[in-house]
């Protein structure tokens, strides 16, 4: 039986003299999506803003405005609505009640239920949330940490397993990554929750994966083919690892397609943002984090870590 190949064994694709085209979209991307973030903002959740979330289901869409004047003659705050997954679903946030007792939330939520039953007989409520303002903001500060630390921590360790200039591309690559995952949300106005904080710490050691895979193949490469030119060997590299990169994408993306159609739309916002990290983290780890390398002046002379290799052979530029 043949095996199945993706990516041909003869694959020979010139990455390195497109990276001056990456490099303009990378950074016409990012910028962009720090635009959007600061411009729109994201659709913090329930998790991060407090309050009260309680989630509707209609039989259609319904008028947002009707629902919102059936909220406010309740006296409960001021509320605000957004459709959720779909134009049939809608998200609606209070304030917490003044009263920190449960009791007194389950009222709330109770009061607002039976006004909307009232109006639309058939509605259905799928789940409520609610987090007090001081957890949330101990979870956005926990949220941040945890995605600078684990970008930070990456990247100090290219630097020192291999030279200064991985751990430099390292971090450009992942955070290029992170924020494209932040622009996306700020564009789409999806909610952004602890669910996708759990998404972006998972796109980033996928990302940190992929492109150790890449390093690894330059640093070989760098002690086998000492005079080989830096394009030559970053594109060797990178085409002698792109099957592996290919097939795990693409195995990856399968599954996370099944999940985005089947899983829900609870779970919708966190496969979306998956998805698109998937695609985008492999994007950098082909065309912009090695190739950053030639612009960081990185050199195949000396073999990294200082340890000679005289069995194996020099090529020439144009031998694989």
């Amino acid at each position: 039986m043949r095996l199945l190949k993706l990516v041909p064994d003869n694959t020979n694709l010139p990455f390195v003299s497109l990276r001056h085209w990456a490099f303009g979209i990378t950074a016409v991307l990012t910028l962009a999506a720090i635009a959007l973030v600061g411009v729109r903002g994201l659709n913090l959740g329930v998790d991060f803003v407090g309050g009260l979330m309680i989630e509707a289901k209609f039989d259609q869409p319904p008028p947002l405005e009707k629902v919102r004047a059936t909220i406010d003659r309740l006296g409960v705050g001021e509320g605000s609505l957004q459709t959720f997954g779909d134009p049939k679903t809608v998200s609606i946030r209070l304030p917490l009640p003044q009263s920190t007792d449960e009791g007194a939330t389950n009222k709330v939520v109770q009061r607002v239920q039976n006004a909307l039953k009232q109006v639309y007989p058939t509605i259905q409520f799928s789940r409520y949330d609610t987090v007090s303002g001081k957890v949330s903001g101990e979870l956005i500060q926990n949220g941040l940490l945890a995605v600078l630390l684990a970008v930070l921590g990456i990247a100090i360790f290219s630097w020192l397993r291999y030279e200064w200039q991985f751990g430099i591309s390292t971090f450009v690559a992942i955070m290029h990554d992170v924020l494209m995952t932040l622009g996306f949300f700020a564009l789409t106005r999806l909610e952004f929750d602890l669910n996708i904080v759990a998404a972006v710490l998972t796109i980033i050691g996928y990302s940190i994966n992929d492109k150790i895979v890449i390093d690894d193949r330059i640093r070989e490469n760098m002690r086998k083919y000492r005079q080989m030119d830096m394009r030559s060997l970053i594109d060797l590299s990178v085409n002698e690892t792109l099957p592996r990169t290919v097939m795990t994408s693409v195995t990856i993306l399968l599954a996370l397609f099944a999940l985005l159609i089947f899983g829900g739309h609870v779970l919708r916002g966190f496969t979306a943002a998956m998805i698109l990290g998937i695609v985008i983290g492999t994007y950098s780890s082909i065309y912009v984090s090695s190739s950053l390398l030639i612009t960081l002046g990185l050199r195949p002379g000396v073999p990294l870590g200082g340890q000679q290799d005289d069995a194996k052979p020099s090529v020439n530029v144009g031998k694989r």
